[in-house]
């Protein structure tokens, strides 16, 4: 019998800091120090808690976990929300190129996401078409929420942003929704790390909410979209909502009930909820076919190897099968065969093709 791959769905990667274009230090937008101590904005800095941060040390941590491949994501520091248009632009590409040569470097290793700005839809598409074609890549990474052109912050799953989704399903994508900049649009103090514990997954609840009001999972079929973190507000979420839709039709003219998307094979989710009661859960709202593993290392809030947390990557999907909360089987889908079905949706040559780039 084949070993079964492990693939993280959920992971992240800094450049070393001469990577990174003068420019983007010179205009603050981001960069790493030389001691790589500190990943850097204007105003802002978060200190890098862990070497596989970087690429040589991720790979030998992949090795130390038996991690055959990473789904890459981009900086969620890379949105390039309220930043000018020529700079969101360069800062975004350099970004994209980055991803790219990654996974042309180790095709083995390495799947990598690609990064737009809504707010400027044209442009957007522009970069989608040049990431797809020219960079071969797969996987278009979202912020769930986002500044328009005019300093108003929107939510993803707008209809002015329906010309993006059309293009992901043309070309057969991926899609990563991913949380960032909460405090810049909700008005409060950013203390004892509010926005990275509690908004954020109410920024992936939100764009959930619209994802499946605009009944986008059947518009756009050819597009898979996975919610970071579990998506876990939205899961303790749902009674409301089909409350809500039921209770206030006046409300939801035109929009799709919330029941139709509850466990669409177009909708995933990552494992990143950190405790088994939500992962329960999740795996009975949505069903087992619908979660990826997602380890969103090599961050704190990540499935990290530490003692203090007595954790290591993978430890809640084998809790899960402890608590029979999944089988084996459900486990083990969860780590290989529903990544490369988030990834490549129903086409078998592309399932194939990542297959074998992944066993080299």
């Amino acid at each position: 019998m084949k070993k079964k791959l492990r693939i993280n769905g959920h992971s992240h990667l800094l450049p070393y800091p001469h990577e990174i274009p003068a420019f983007m230090k010179e205009k603050e937008i981001f960069w790493v120090d030389e001691e790589r101590k500190f990943m850097l904005q204007k105003n802002w800095k978060r200190p890098v808690t862990d070497s596989s941060f970087f690429l040589d040390e991720k790979l030998e941590w992949m090795e130390r976990y038996d991690i055959d491949h990473a789904v890459v994501l981009n900086l969620s520091q890379l949105y390039g929300n309220g930043l000018r248009v020529e700079e969101m632009k360069k800062a975004l590409r350099f970004q994209n190129d980055f991803n790219a040569k990654v996974q042309r470097d180790h095709p083995s290793k390495f799947t990598c996401g690609f990064v737009v700005h809504p707010g400027f839809v044209r442009g957007a598409l522009w970069e989608i078409e040049r990431c797809v074609e020219e960079l071969g890549m797969q996987l278009l990474c979202l912020p769930t929420h986002y500044m328009d052109s005019i300093g108003t912050w929107r939510c993803i799953f707008d209809e002015e942003n329906e010309p993006i989704f059309e293009m992901a399903s043309k070309y057969n994508l991926a899609v990563e929704i991913h949380p960032y900049d909460g405090e810049k649009f909700i008005l409060l103090e950013n203390t004892s790390w509010r926005f990275h514990l509690i908004w954020m997954l109410a920024q992936c609840a939100d764009a959930y909410h619209f994802l499946t009001l605009n009944g986008y999972p059947d518009k756009y079929p050819n597009m898979r979209v996975c919610f970071a973190h579990g998506g876990q507000l939205a899961q303790i979420n749902l009674g409301r909502r089909i409350q809500g839709f039921d209770g206030r039709p006046d409300l939801f003219e035109d929009k799709t009930h919330p029941r139709k998307s509850v466990g669409h094979k177009n909708i995933f989710f990552d494992t990143l909820v950190h405790d088994t009661g939500s992962l329960k859960l999740l795996v009975e709202n949505q069903k087992p076919k619908q979660i990826i593993a997602g380890l969103d290392d090599p961050y704190p809030l990540g499935e990290m190897d530490s003692a203090q947390q007595s954790s290591y990557p993978g430890k809640i999907l084998d809790l899960a099968v402890e608590r029979e909360i999944l089988t084996l089987e459900q486990r083990d889908d969860i780590w290989e065969d529903n990544v490369i079905q988030w990834l490549c949706g129903d086409d078998q040559a592309a399932k194939d093709k990542l297959v074998k780039r992944i066993l080299g």
